[in-house]
């Protein structure tokens, strides 16, 4: 047993590196390093890295969602006679140690644009390049190959989102594989079950279970297959949809939530593109951008910006964003990212974001702009942090994207057209159940100041048992003010930037 033992160990490694695809399902990447063990009778060994530091980068439902989604990947692999490595230390250092302590010779990922783990990238590739480890990397977390849009545009990043519909009209997307072969024995290392690489319990990553808040949304290909399935069903509503017709503040979701799966890669955009053309093919349907089809349009748009711009998460350096004298306020931030502006709106969506980790995109739109050039004036990146925090579907690209673009830096102009924090939620809720739901102090409002608590008598509000400034906070601003000084300021930016552009071009003789 010990010679076996000996022999295995002596046996070369084959590794896939796990990041943002945690799933079987169109995994190329996957593939590739299995077909490469079996061919050459190597161990094979699917690992994802823990860095040491997640604490302080990944809580709450967003490392709940992650531990679930590793939970079912593992489980998965194993229907394969094969398994999830789990490591835990700082990524790049700690994958080069085992590396070669396993001595890989064949390592496989796919291609992510996030810098963490590009810059990571670098590191382990000129290390394998050094080694002689053959790394093969698969463009598979997006529809489209981001860099061959952006050579077809000369380089360049489309800055509007038709533009970027142009540059990929005619490219032609591959069907997606699935994985189900068995794996030999002979691909099975020697410490196969050693309990020293499993996936930890949500307590042994620092999560109480017994505190967290209900999981809507559990993570995994498992449940994001069941999900995609269940909406693909409903195809008139899937060949209708709309999404400016959907509701920010349903109780219940009036989109798919698929997007935490496809953002941690439990789903693949691939698949889901494939799907989506199955159900439209022969057809009446909605078009892009506010079909379904168009919503995973815009991922790849800002993909594509993401991956041609330097700097895309911040302000100063970003040659697609406006330079806008933003304002450090800590208390503005700070109350914004609690839901106590006094604004109950405004308040009832980071309430359900905080407590749940998802809310609808034209619920983000309001807050982003309240936030930003609506009413708060705090700049983009500051709030871009706390949905880094709390989404379950956080997206480098997407984030960075859709922050600038509410907060008008970039891709959307009309500064002039802001969200009201009372108006916007009455259109599709004028009863105020989705207030009275995560603002809980105020339920017993009357309809009619629901919505402007402030606005209600004060034997109205000692009657429902909540006064203003006492049981809920007061308006951390007068928006019907507040929002007119902003949108001079913007003006007086735009006009700033357009000068400096101006100086910038070349004289023509």
């Amino acid at each position: 047993m010990i010679k076996y033992l000996h022999a295995m160990s002596a046996i070369p490694s084959v590794v896939h590196w796990f990041r943002l695809d945690l799933r079987l399902h169109d995994n190329l990447a996957l593939r590739n390093a299995i077909n490469e063990a079996e061919n050459r009778k190597h161990i094979l060994r699917p690992i994802f890295i823990i860095d040491s530091e997640i604490r302080g980068q990944i809580r709450g439902n967003r490392l709940r969602f992650l531990i679930q989604s590793l939970q079912d990947l593992d489980t998965n692999l194993r229907k394969l006679n094969t398994r999830l490595y789990i490591i835990k230390g700082k990524r790049a250092q700690c994958l080069l140690e085992f590396l070669k302590k396993w001595d890989v010779k064949y390592l496989t990922s796919q291609v992510d644009i996030d810098p963490v783990y590009v810059s990571q990238d670098e590191i382990v590739e000129k290390y394998c390049d050094e080694n002689n480890i053959f790394v093969v990397k698969r463009v598979q977390h997006t529809v489209y190959d981001c860099n061959s849009a952006l050579k077809k545009n000369n380089g360049n990043v489309p800055i509007t989102y038709q533009k970027f519909l142009s540059l990929v009209k005619d490219v032609q997307v591959k069907e997606t594989i699935e994985i189900t072969k068995q794996i030999s024995d002979h691909c099975k290392p020697p410490d196969f079950d050693s309990k020293d690489y499993d996936v930890p319990s949500l307590s042994e990553m620092g999560l109480d279970e017994s505190t967290a808040s209900e999981c809507k949304y559990p993570g995994g290909e498992t449940e994001a297959l069941k999900r995609l399935d269940m909406y693909m069903a409903k195809k008139q509503w899937v060949c209708a949809f709309e999404k400016p017709n959907t509701s920010p503040n349903s109780i219940e979701p009036s989109t798919t939530v698929l997007s935490p799966y496809l953002s941690h890669g439990c789903l693949s955009a691939k698949l889901f593109y494939h799907r989506l053309k199955q159900v439209e093919s022969g057809s009446r349907h909605s078009e892009p951008p506010v079909s379904l089809l168009g919503q995973l349009m815009w991922r790849e748009f800002y993909y594509t910006a993401g991956t041609g711009t330097e700097n895309f998460d911040k302000m100063v350096g970003n040659s697609v964003c406006t330079q806008i004298p933003w304002k450090k306020n800590d208390e503005y931030l700070k109350a914004w990212a609690e839901g106590r502006t006094g604004y109950p709106f405004v308040d009832a969506i980071m309430r359900q974001l905080r407590q749940e980790g998802w809310i609808h995109h034209l619920a983000r739109h309001m807050v982003a702009c309240f936030l930003t050039r609506g009413d708060l004036w705090v700049s983009w990146e500051e709030g871009a942090k706390v949905f880094e925090d709390l989404l379950l579907d956080y997206d480098w690209s997407l984030n960075a994207g859709n922050w600038m673009w509410l907060s008008a830096s970039a891709f959307f102009y009309k500064f002039f057209r802001v969200y009201s924090p009372v108006a916007f939620g009455k259109k599709t809720d004028k009863e105020g159940l989705y207030i009275r739901k995560y603002v809980p102090e105020l339920k017993k409002y009357p309809t009619e100041y629901i919505y402007e608590p402030w606005k209600a008598p004060k034997s109205v509000q000692t009657a429902a048992g909540c006064v203003i400034g006492v049981d809920y906070p007061k308006r951390i601003v007068d928006h019907d003010k507040v929002h007119k000084e902003n949108l001079q300021k913007m003006s007086a930016a735009y006009k700033i930037n357009k000068e400096k552009k101006a100086k910038k071009r070349p004289r023509s003789d």
